[in-house]
């Protein structure tokens, strides 16, 4: 069944090893993890374009130090400029000692080789500048391709074999006749190629200007420009859809060595009834590392009925023979089933199944870290009373629920013409009850490293690079707990310290221009350390704060006083928030409870119910309207969770809960009450995970999650009028690095953008004025803030824009798997290819809507 044809891809100083899993497997070994781990192999530190290790489905090449037995010459040693091609023998046979083909010489280092994926002993070659299709059998070159600018990194065929792309060095390229090329990535570091299955679309992995490494996405058709940008750091394994387009991250693993090379496993090697879908193997120096990727599911020995055993079989198409992955299994195994999962697969060759969207795994070298694995969660969950306050878990018999139309989320990382850089002396140990640093539309404030608790203050229409001389700034006096800008006047910043004591300072209009050594107002009522203060959402001069003393204390800042203390806390506070009326402040504490109070009332908890079993740490926000509670905490095990409440049943416990992955740091929620989207993010880390909320199973809609090159300090969300309505972006937020605040857009895809998106962009509150002042909020009056459109006069709601209709639609996969003959298929399938290819004028699937709901597309859906 395993290929029996082992290749070369770069054959340097080194030499290649092979082994067989089953065989070379270390069975000693006390973990589970570590027992298929290849151990004591010696792998080759010569640098190449290459991957250094390959995989069939029986056997494992990678390239190796020339001690041990060795695939070649007996020295170890093989000039650069040859292709030596060997036919491995069966298990338990002598390794050859000399190559059975070998093609060339070239004259130069050879960086890339790849068989051509449906016609037999076609191989392409990278070598210097020139690329050269090759037929084995003949052992002679078919063609070489006009000469490349640079030297080549890359070959790529397409699935069909039809079309080669190539990289070198800064420039993609389409073949054969090189009849289309750009410049791929800014910098002449290594690059990769990779079509997208059968489709138009290319792959690339390369650097940007600045050396960090980023993926984007090319339509063949329309090269000018990328589609899809994505930077990143670590082995991440993505979605890719590329009638969006879009990139979506499946799972995020950080490796326990340094990589020197990786390889995808053959799908034929899979073990499909523990539902694996990928399997790498890594390279490190001293040992061969499989990571396997597995699609959560209850009973595995469910498997799909097939009523065709041809189809079982696999039948050609486009010249290649697809074969099933279901296994046979016995009757007896059949009957112990409670069902049966009826499947249908969607034949990835077919040019009309742009629906199916392929996964690729991404990974670099010199990656070092613990291993953990980022499982992205299913969307459709069980949540019904029964599984109430646990998590929740795949079910096979969870019928197809909602999707969220922010599903397609983009977090952009705006021009660097937009950041303010050169920061120095961060204080990176403010405490976990604390964002980190706060910010307004205006400015924002971060706390410096010093004894006196100095806070700089940076104006946010002023980017660009700080000076090197020290910067005003706010003089504290007193170490920092926590700071919060009053959301009425953004000029005064609260600042709470570890004295007990809150300052109050007022920056003047455009920015600090000297040290603040003065504060306008002490707050003193708290008798031990403050953990977090945060202001009323309407009334002016409100503030709340909560201490190491358990108490939570509202003051009124007209009067400079406290004017209600609450109690009812037997342990730490996490955190607090009001509800969006005002009316009512939730707590969540170390001693494991979530309480409700409503101030005004009572000094004791209104209601009080289970909260986070660990005690490293929780937030909470109101959702949904301010009906339910939000709270991000810790299980028992350290696994980073999410809890759903009914703000009105608090002792029921949470309606539903949502595990994420196992992280130090507590995610810190921003909700947008006009969307019902949650942002969660946590210091130190590298994604914000962005979720749809709705007040019924299955409580959270995944979206796309945002992912950072490199961990952010803070991250902290703008005011809805700071976002740019004709790009559909619907939240901004300001991201803390080391050395610099970059502001993030987060946007929806959406093709007519030149209508306003109504449907996004609700009448949003003007949060930024009060809707009534202490006094009167404290004798029993509510108020409610007044709504604002953001429709641009010029624009027309795009719930008024005249109805399109699509330019085609796709045939359902089904009409081709109809009861034909394998022949029929053939031809209906090869005459549908040639005419896609024949027409390299076709529309974008995007612009004819295709394989997306187009009502959805262009914002017609609402929510």
């Amino acid at each position: 069944m395993g290929c029996r044809w082992l290749i070369h891809e770069a054959y340097y100083h080194g030499v290649w090893w092979w082994f067989s899993r089953a065989r070379d497997t270390d069975a000693s070994s006390p973990s589970q993890e570590n027992r298929t781990w290849i151990r004591d192999v010696r792998a080759s530190s010569v640098t190449s374009c290459g991957n250094h290790i390959k995989s069939s489905c029986r056997l494992i090449a990678f390239n190796a130090d020339s001690a041990g037995k060795v695939l070649g010459e007996t020295n170890g040693i093989c000039a650069a400029h040859i292709y030596c091609m060997w036919h491995l023998p069966e298990s338990g046979q002598d390794l050859p000692s000399c190559p059975g083909v070998t093609l060339g010489p070239e004259g130069c280092q050879v960086d890339a080789l790849q068989f051509h994926p449906t016609a037999a002993g076609v191989l392409v070659s990278g070598a210097g500048r020139v690329a050269k299709i090759w037929d084995v059998a003949q052992q002679k070159a078919l063609t070489a391709l006009d000469p490349h600018g640079d030297l080549i990194q890359s070959v790529a065929w397409k699935q069909d074999g039809a079309f080669l792309g190539t990289s070198c060095k800064v420039i993609i390229a389409v073949s054969p006749l090189l009849f289309q090329s750009i410049q791929g990535h800014e910098n002449n570091k290594d690059s990769r190629l990779l079509w997208m299955n059968a489709s138009d679309y290319i792959l690339s992995v390369g650097f940007s200007q600045v050396r960090e490494r980023e993926v984007k996405l090319w339509d063949t058709r329309k090269f000018s420009s990328s589609l899809i940008s994505f930077g990143e750091n670590l082995l991440y394994c993505f979605e890719v859809c590329p009638t969006l387009p879009a990139l979506t991250q499946v799972t995020q693993c950080l490796t326990e060595g340094k990589s020197k090379g990786a390889a995808l496993v053959p799908k034929l090697a899979l073990d499909v009834m523990s539902c694996e879908v990928l399997r790498v193997l890594q390279l490190t120096d001293g040992f061969i590392v499989p990571i396997s990727y597995t699609v959560p599911r209850k009973v595995s020995q469910h498997v799909g009925t097939q009523g065709s055993p041809k189809y079982r079989a696999g039948f050609r198409i486009f010249g290649r023979t697809l074969h099933s992955c279901n296994l046979i299994i016995p009757q007896a195994i059949i009957s112990q089933s409670s069902f049966l999962v009826p499947s249908l697969r969607v034949l990835p060759d077919s040019p009309h199944s742009m629906n199916q969207q392929p996964e690729m795994w991404l990974t670099g070298g010199g990656e070092v870290n613990q291993t953990q694995i980022i499982s992205r969660k299913p969307l459709f969950l069980t949540a019904d009373q029964s599984s109430r306050g646990k998590p929740l878990t795949p079910s096979l018999l969870s019928p197809p629920g909602p999707s969220s139309k922010f599903r397609h989320t983009l977090g952009t990382l705006l021009p660097r013409s937009t950041h303010i850089t050169n920061l120095k002396g961060l204080n990176l140990t403010t405490p976990g009850e604390s964002d980190g640093f706060c910010a307004n539309q205006h400015r924002v404030a971060i706390p410096l490293l010093s004894a006196g608790g100095q806070v700089a203050i940076l104006e946010l229409s002023k980017p660009g690079r700080l000076p090197d001389t020290a910067v005003p700034t706010i003089e504290n006096g007193t170490p920092i707990a926590d700071l919060c800008w009053d959301p009425f006047d953004p000029q005064r910043l609260a600042i709470a310290g570890e004295d007990a004591k809150i300052r109050l300072w007022r920056i003047p209009p455009g920015g600090l221009q000297e040290t603040l050594l003065e504060p306008n107002a002490v707050l003193r009522g708290h008798t031990e350390k403050i953990y977090s203060i945060r202001f009323h959402p309407l009334a002016a001069d409100i503030l709340t704060s909560s201490s190491y003393d358990m108490s939570v204390r509202i003051w009124d800042l007209q009067a400079g006083r406290e004017a209600l203390c609450l109690r009812g806390h037997r342990d730490q506070i996490f955190s607090l928030a009001w509800s969006p009326d005002g009316r009512k402040l939730a707590t969540v504490s170390k001693d494991g409870r979530v309480r409700i109070y409503t101030p005004r009332r009572s000094p004791e908890p209104e209601q009080e119910g289970p909260g986070p079993e660990g005690g490293r740490g929780a937030r909470l926000v109101w959702v949904c309207g301010g009906h339910h509670l939000l709270v991000s905490g810790f299980d028992s095990r350290s696994e980073r969770q999410l809890y759903l409440y009914d703000a009105a049943a608090l002792t029921a416990g949470p309606l539903s809960v949502l595990s994420l992955d196992v992280a130090p740091s507590t995610l810190i929620p921003f909700y947008d009450q006009d969307t019902s989207v949650v942002f969660l993010t946590g210091k130190g880390d590298t994604r914000v995970f962005v979720y749809e909320l709705i007040p019924e199973a299955p409580f959270f809609l995944e979206c796309n999650s945002f992912m950072s090159s490199d961990p952010h300090k803070g991250f902290l969300f703008l005011p809805k009028t700071e976002c740019d309505v004709r790009e559909v972006e619907f939240a901004r937020a300001v991201r803390l690095r080391q050395s610099s605040i970059e502001p993030v857009a987060f946007r929806v895809p959406r093709i007519k953008k030149e209508f306003f998106q109504d449907d996004i962009y609700p009448p949003t509150a003007v949060c930024w004025e009060p809707a009534l002042p202490a006094t009167a909020w404290l004798v029993g009056s509510d108020g409610q803030h007044r709504k604002l459109s953001l429709q641009p006069k010029d624009m027309t709601p795009v719930s008024a824009a005249p109805q399109d209709v699509p330019l085609r639609k796709f045939v359902p996969a089904s009409h081709y798997l109809e009861e034909k003959s394998d022949e029929q298929k053939k031809e209906e399938l090869l005459s549908a290819m040639v005419a896609k290819l024949g027409n390299r004028d076709d529309p974008l699937p995007q612009d004819s809507f295709e394989g997306v709901d187009e009502a959805e597309w262009v914002g017609l859906r609402r929510g």
